[in-house]
């Protein structure tokens, strides 16, 4: 008798209707969930992140076993533990002796690599299945990107909204518009506050999980004390509800709105379970509009939400394969100070950074433009190693998987790709955060104050950058005019200008090894 089909299931795969298993018998599969060392610690992640994926990783097994299938399932401190997927495929393999390995394509770069190795290494059929729980293939991001000079996310987000039918009307946008950004960008309202998500408290499954990962990772960036991430399609499926229900109608204006102390404010706090497969991206997106066609929420916040998913999500993916692994080594701009210190520590003066770090560490979160245009605008200003900033940034959050993380570092946040994907540099000076957020008002520097003794470092560091890549951007046609307002100015505030950021820079202090990545030996 043949042997089994052994169907490997990663870590982000917890979907239901997943490829691999799709079409299988129950009596003759052997799903395979494998928590490995390599996985945990290639880089030092933070605590609530691995906490998240192994307590979603059990449960998703357990809901498997209950619906019948066998599941091999290879716990961290399983003593035989083999501590890769390939080793612990291998383990598999010698225990079933399958007649096929069926597996649904890695998310990330380095574990397809692996991942493509395996009919070389095992003695039985290697079937690797495309992914389709994106609405767009690699092939379909490829064929889209052939012969274009630039890959803009708004054309391409346009094409997948017409291939969904969502928010379309006979052919067209609906309200004759793709794009409602310019209805998103609010300032926050004084002591403006949202509903809270739901949180979800941690059943037997993820206490266990909890002191699994105190135990072994205790030295990870992070803290576990506010653990409460759904962690089931269930629970996922209930912050979804809640988020459509209480917070949906206000997320476009208020999207880019930032409060000290306020950490999730109108955002859905979906991407964990959406990236951890939990929840099904375009069945949000059609739920999304059917709260604008029930009018239970404006046009702009539905596509604002829609834009996230079904186009920058789905952009970013495509962008990553398409430019790896090149775009891992990138740094058009020539950056190669090293992340400062208080990027783990929180221990800064500068209260914008001081909030968004303090929510990274507590909360494995912060929203998308506390990302971009606070923490990853201060790198761009600064000049800090993309490298370093794009590690960070996988540590840092429950969300970040290179294939998401990289394409939005490298590439959007540092323009390390030299405008592949951003058409110009994301940098600010201290006006933007000052509009956008409260930070400014109890902070030790002055938005107002441009250069000299209590400046905001945002505001000389930007006309640093501006000046030193002045070759490479002065061309740009939507930074160019910039240059004109410096050349106004005269030599002596120029000067103020460059001698405030030089003393910003010199301030840094490194961050110590070991933070990111165990240090060798």
């Amino acid at each position: 008798m043949p042997g089994p089909v052994l169907i490997p299931i990663l870590g982000d795969q917890l979907t239901r209707t997943l490829a691999s298993p799709r079409g299988q018998t129950k009596d003759n599969s052997v799903i395979l969930m494998m928590e490995v060392w390599d996985e945990a610690t290639y880089v030092r992640h933070h605590k609530q992140k691995i906490a998240l994926i192994f307590s979603a990783m059990r449960h998703f097994a357990a809901e498997l076993r209950d619906a019948g299938w066998r599941v091999d399932y290879v716990e961290l401190d399983d003593p035989e533990n083999a501590g890769s997927f390939t080793g612990e495929v291998a383990r598999a393999v010698e225990r079933h002796d399958p007649e096929k390995i069926r597996v649904v394509e890695a998310g990330e770069w380095r574990v397809q690599a692996a991942m493509d190795e395996w009919p070389d290494k095992f003695p039985c059929e290697v079937e690797i299945l495309p992914d389709d729980r994106f609405s767009a293939s690699k092939a379909d991001f490829a064929d889209w990107a052939e012969g274009r000079k630039q890959l803009r996310m708004e054309y391409f987000y346009r094409d997948l909204r017409e291939r969904a039918d969502l928010l379309m009307d006979g052919g067209k946008p609906v309200d004759g518009q793709w794009n409602l950004d310019a209805d998103n960008r609010k300032p926050p309202k004084e002591g403006m506050s949202a509903p809270p998500r739901p949180l979800f408290e941690p059943d037997e499954i993820t206490r266990d999980v909890i002191e699994l990962v105190e135990d072994r990772f205790g030295d990870h960036f992070g803290s576990l004390d506010k653990f409460n991430w759904p962690v089931t399609r269930d629970e996922a499926e209930m912050a979804a509800d809640a988020f459509f229900a209480e917070r949906l109608e206000k997320f476009g204006p208020y999207q880019d709105a930032m409060v000290a102390g306020q950490d999730q404010l109108y955002h859905s706090m979906l991407s964990t379970s959406i990236n951890l497969g939990l929840l099904d991206p375009l069945d949000l997106c059609q739920r999304a509009e059917q709260s604008y066609r029930d009018g239970k929420a404006p046009l702009n916040s539905v596509e604002g939400f829609v834009r996230q998913i079904i186009g920058w999500r789905e952009y970013v993916r495509g962008f990553y394969w398409h430019h790896m692994p090149g775009l891992a080594e990138a740094n058009e701009l020539g950056a190669e100070r090293p992340l400062p210190e208080f990027y783990w520590t929180g221990e800064t003066d500068m209260a914008c950074l001081a909030d968004c770090i303090r929510s990274t560490r507590e909360n494995a979160h912060a929203h998308h433009i506390q990302r971009l245009m606070v923490l990853g605008n201060f790198c761009l200003l600064a000049g800090i190693d993309p490298r370093q900033v794009a590690e960070w940034y996988l540590v840092v959050y429950a969300d970040a998987y290179e294939w998401v993380e990289l394409p939005n570092v490298a590439a959007m946040i540092l323009y390390a790709d030299g405008g592949k994907l951003a058409s110009k540099p994301y940098a600010a000076s201290g006006n933007y955060i000052n509009k956008m957020s409260d930070y400014c008002s109890g902070c030790t520097y002055s938005p107002s104050k441009k250069s000299g003794e209590g400046a905001c470092p945002f505001n000389p560091l930007y006309w640093h950058i501006m000046d030193r890549h002045r070759g490479k951007l002065e061309s740009n046609p939507r930074i160019g005019r910039i240059y004109a307002t410096w050349d106004r100015m005269d030599a002596d505030k120029r000067q103020a200008y460059l001698d405030s950021a030089e003393e910003v820079l010199d301030a840094l202090e490194p961050a110590r090894a070991g933070w990111a990545r165990k240090p060798e030996g």
